[in-house]
C-alpha cells in the first residue's frame, strides 16, 4: 500500500505538534477507554496510573514521528501494529479482547480526529465543514500509516459523524478504566516542560492543577459521553469553559514558535523551511 507521509501544507503539519492538544489529551484517553477493548487492554498493560504524564509524553512522541517523521512516520505505524500484537487477554466480565481488534484498533485513531474538531471549537477558531471535510480526508491518510483497516474508516465526513454518534450510543459503556482515568487526572499535576505561559492557564486562580486537568477534561467531552459516565455538567461550567477557551485561542497566535509548537514539530517545520530556502536560492542561482 503507497501511502504519503505528512509535511508542510497539510492540516495536521499545523496543528498536531501544538501544546493546545494537551488540553483535549485526557478527554481523548476517556474516550478510547470507553470502548470495552481499548479499556480492558489499557487496565492491564498501561501505566497510566503510576507514570500518567509519562504515558502521554511517549503517545505523544510516537503521534508527533506519525506527522512529522516523514518515511519514519511509516516506520513507526509499523512498529504500532508490532507493540500491539501481543495485547489480549479476558476483561473482568468474560469478554475477550485484542489490541488490534479492526473496531477498537479503528476507534482509538478515529476519535483523534473529533478532539481535534473539539480542540479548535473550544481553544481556537471553529473548523468549517469544508475544514472538517480536509482534515477527516488527512485522518484518512493517517490511517493508513496506523495500519487501520480500510473497512472500519467510514468514507467522508458525514459517515464519520453517523459513526461516531454510533459509537457513543451503542458501543461505548462507564467501562471502569475510563472512570479511573478521571480520577487519576483529578490527582495529576501540570505537564513537566509545559511553557510558561501556557502553564498559568493550567493552574487558574483558585484552582489546582489536578483539578484543572478533571474541569477540561469533562467539559470537553460529548454530552452523550458525560452522561454514560454519569458526569454532572452545568451552564455554569460551560461559561468558565468558554472563558478558558477564549483566552486560550487568543494566547496562542501570538506565542513563538517554539512555545507554540512540542520540540519534534518545532525542529521538523523549522527543518522543512531551511529546505525550501535552499531550494528557492538554488532555482533562483
Amino acid at each position: 500500500m503507497d501511502v504519503q507521509p505528512f509535511g508542510p501544507g497539510s492540516m495536521h503539519w499545523d496543528t498536531a505538534g501544538e501544546y493546545r492538544n494537551l488540553l483535549v489529551a485526557g478527554s481523548a484517553l476517556v474516550l478510547q477507554t470507553m470502548h470495552p477493548a481499548v479499556g480492558a487492554a489499557v487496565a492491564q498493560h498501561s501505566t497510566y496510573k503510576d507514570d500518567p504524564w509519562g504515558r502521554l509524553n511517549r503517545t505523544l512522541a510516537s503521534v508527533q514521528k506519525w506527522v512529522y517523521g516523514g518515511t519514519g512516520g511509516l516506520a513507526e505505524g509499523r512498529r504500532l501494529r508490532e507493540l500491539h500484537k501481543s495485547i489480549s487477554g479476558v476483561d473482568e466480565y468474560g469478554r475477550a479482547y485484542h489490541a488490534l481488534n479492526g473496531e477498537a484498533w479503528a476507534w482509538v485513531h478515529l476519535s483523534l480526529f473529533e478532539r481535534f474538531v473539539t480542540l479548535n471549537r473550544y481553544f481556537g477558531t471553529p473548523y468549517t465543514v469544508e475544514q472538517q471535510r480536509r482534515m477527516y480526508a488527512e485522518s484518512r491518510q493517517l490511517g493508513a500509516i496506523l495500519r487501520v483497516p480500510e473497512r472500519e474508516m467510514p468514507e467522508d465526513l458525514e459517515a464519520f459523524w453517523r459513526y461516531f454518534d454510533t459509537m457513543i450510543a451503542e458501543r461505548l459503556e462507564a467501562h471502569p478504566t475510563a472512570l479511573e482515568v478521571l480520577a487519576v487526572l483529578r490527582g495529576t499535576p501540570a505537564p513537566p516542560g509545559l511553557p510558561r505561559p501556557l502553564r498559568r492557564l493550567w493552574t487558574p486562580v483558585g484552582v489546582g492543577s489536578g483539578e484543572f486537568n478533571h474541569f477540561v477534561t469533562v467539559g470537553t467531552l460529548p454530552p452523550a459521553a458525560r452522561r454514560k459516565l454519569g458526569l454532572r455538567w452545568t451552564a455554569r461550567d460551560e461559561r468558565r469553559l468558554r472563558h478558558i477557551g477564549h483566552a486560550v485561542a487568543m494566547l496562542t497566535p501570538r506565542l513563538p514558535e517554539r512555545l507554540r509548537y512540542m520540540p519534534v514539530a518545532y525542529h521538523a517545520r523549522r527543518a522543512a523551511r531551511s529546505v525550501r530556502h535552499v531550494e528557492r536560492s538554488l532555482r533562483s542561482a
